[in-house]
């Protein structure tokens, strides 16, 4: 089959074609240049005078080594590489191996098994892509139940948690829970059903809470800040803190009464600052004691003919008793536990201690948090908050990775499926945060790994506004950080461009099915210089399950045929003709 050397060029090689005709199942088949050195080349194109071979790299000592550092001899043996040497390539044919999983079957090589090196997938981040219908889902359910459905060395320990935007993954999975000792859970976004997500709102940190109410100017920060420090004030008993109500009370309707506005405007600021908030000293019908007479601060905020506030001077006497300008809640006084309405009630207090009333445009800004919240509140998605009893972090992971039977959990599906595709964004921020701060403040001695598959990635990986409000994107800093703590993201696709590029560029492992989009396919063709441009061409063509998987995790890139799931998720398309024809 091969003649002489031809040519070389820098990263192939043309050989004699001595056969004369094309033979197009050796197609991707890999050959060995074997004198010195052992060379590896795969086939890329035949003619009937030639045949195109590609260099992918070397066997040193029997191992396989990516890139070229030699080039063949005139006198190389030129031969079809062995049995022995392609098992090394496609990796370790025992699907039941610690060391590797089985992704699926070689497209080149029949009835041999393609394997990834388990610890370089899964310690890494990694990404799956492809078009609708190329079958992503189908590729994920496989490749968890590679890992759960073994007959040994089955993850007990590992903790997989999903963000299935469609609720399709739970019947994939639903039978692990029949497989010895491993657990599968599912929570969900309808409230009607008894286990849905729940996260306690005090595990909410400032960044979460600009978050959760779609923060979009970073003047807004401070408020929250304070409206986090005011909530103690709606969580403790009045006694104890009666004396910081009084002070920023007194102070906010001083800010008012100084603020230069006609009296009536005063007036209507301060009875609707009274009404909303106001203690046992400072309140409508607090009395100002003179001599001679008692008066109210209500009947102090009379106008009288002359259109002015006369008695305005009595109401400023007596608030000055209340203010303290160095009082301040110190860093020791932090709720236990508050709920959304605690902090509905801390941000109105927040809002009118910053003076804010003073200034329109400034209120008006800040505001629309609090509009935000009331509307959470008052919506079916203030059930994903409740969280009456107090917990730990520690508890609360604890639970979340336990099955009702009391069994560790090693796959949790968040199901999203019934909240609207914004707040579904939230939802998966916010937990995706809370995993990566709770690996973060861990001691390096208690070993907590967790893997974070995100289900249309692109609807909540993107170069959002993050960075500007909070100064990062939640995404980008996992991506970049997580690793070191354990925590690894799995971006599933269908439209890699709209991805974060900082996030697709720190994925280590790839698995593209079919793809057409040309700014999807340049994507691709920009990842790695490990593929090539055929490669490219080839995935538009690439038929269902078939996917061209790469990165550090195998040896080089490899077509591979995923084994179809069983059982399946819900995702295939609706059947049109069983809908227009019944």
């Amino acid at each position: 089959m091969f003649g002489k050397i031809l040519d070389v060029h820098e990263y192939t090689i043309i050989v004699e074609n001595l056969l004369k005709r094309v033979e197009g199942s050796i197609l991707g088949v890999h050959v060995i240049f074997e004198d010195k050195h052992k060379l590896v080349c795969e086939i890329s194109r035949i003619t009937n005078s030639e045949i195109e071979l590609t260099m992918i790299g070397e066997f040193v000592n029997n191992t396989f080594i990516t890139g070229i550092t030699h080039r063949p001899t005139s006198s190389a043996n030129i031969r079809i590489i062995n049995k022995e040497e392609i098992i090394n390539l496609l990796g370790n044919q025992n699907v039941d191996s610690k060391d590797s999983i089985y992704l699926g079957k070689s497209s080149i090589y029949e009835g041999l098994n393609v394997s990834a090196d388990l610890n370089k997938l899964f310690s890494n981040h990694f990404a799956i892509l492809g078009n609708t219908g190329s079958g992503k889902s189908c590729t994920v359910a496989r490749l968890l139940q590679n890992l759960f459905y073994r007959r040994e060395n089955i993850p007990i320990n590992s903790s997989f948690v999903l963000f299935d935007v469609y609720g399709e993954y739970h019947s994939a999975f639903e039978k692990i829970n029949n497989q010895g000792e491993c657990r599968y859970k599912s929570l969900t976004t309808n409230v009607k059903e008894y286990e849905i997500i729940r996260i306690p709102p005090y595990f909410l940190e400032v960044d979460d809470i600009a978050l959760l109410l779609q923060a979009n100017d970073p003047n807004q920060i401070p408020i929250i800040e304070k409206a986090l420090r005011y909530v103690y004030l709606f969580t403790e008993e009045e006694s104890k803190v009666i004396t910081y109500k009084n002070n920023i009370i007194a102070k906010a309707i001083m800010d008012i009464l100084n603020s230069g506005k006609q009296p009536a405007r005063i007036r209507d600021q301060i009875v609707a600052v009274l009404t909303s908030f106001n203690t046992a000293n400072i309140n409508l019908e607090s009395e100002i004691v003179q001599p001679g007479y008692i008066r109210t601060i209500r009947q102090c905020l009379k106008i009288d003919e002359s259109g002015k506030i006369n008695a305005i001077h009595l109401v400023i006497e007596y608030l000055e008793n209340f203010i303290n300008k160095d009082f301040e809640l110190n860093g020791s006084m932090v709720p236990k536990k508050y709920n959304l309405k605690d902090l509905y009630y801390a941000f109105e207090f927040a809002l009118i201690s910053e003076g804010i009333l003073k200034s329109d445009k400034i209120y008006d800004i800040n505001n629309i948090l609090k509009v935000r919240l009331d509307s959470i509140i008052n919506s079916p998605n203030y059930r994903y908050f409740e969280y009456n009893e107090y917990i730990s972090i520690d508890e609360y992971m604890r639970r979340l990775f336990t099955s009702e039977d009391g069994k560790k959990v090693q796959i949790l599906n968040f199901n999203l499926n019934y909240v609207d595709e914004r707040f579904a964004k939230v939802l998966t921020k916010l937990y995706s945060k809370l995993f990566f701060n709770y690996a973060l403040s861990l001691p390096k001695e208690k070993n907590f790994s967790i893997q974070i598959l995100l289900e249309e990635a692109h609807r909540y990986v993107q170069n959002d506004r993050d960075i500007e409000i909070i100064g990062y994107n939640v995404f980008d800093r996992i991506t970049k950080e997580g690793r070191k703590y354990g925590v690894v993201l799995g971006l599933i696709t269908q439209r890699p461009c709209e991805l974060s590029k900082t996030s697709l560029s720190q994925c280590s492992n790839y698995i593209v099915l079919r793809m057409f989009h040309p700014d999807d396919l340049e994507i691709i063709r920009n990842i790695t210089h490990s593929i090539s441009e055929k490669d490219v061409d080839r995935i538009k063509s690439l038929g269902p399950g078939i996917a061209l998987c790469f990165g550090s995790a195998l040896n080089l890139p490899l077509y591979v045929k995923i084994d179809a799931p069983n059982p399946f998720p819900t995702s295939s398309n609706a059947q049109i003709k069983d809908s227009w024809f019944k």
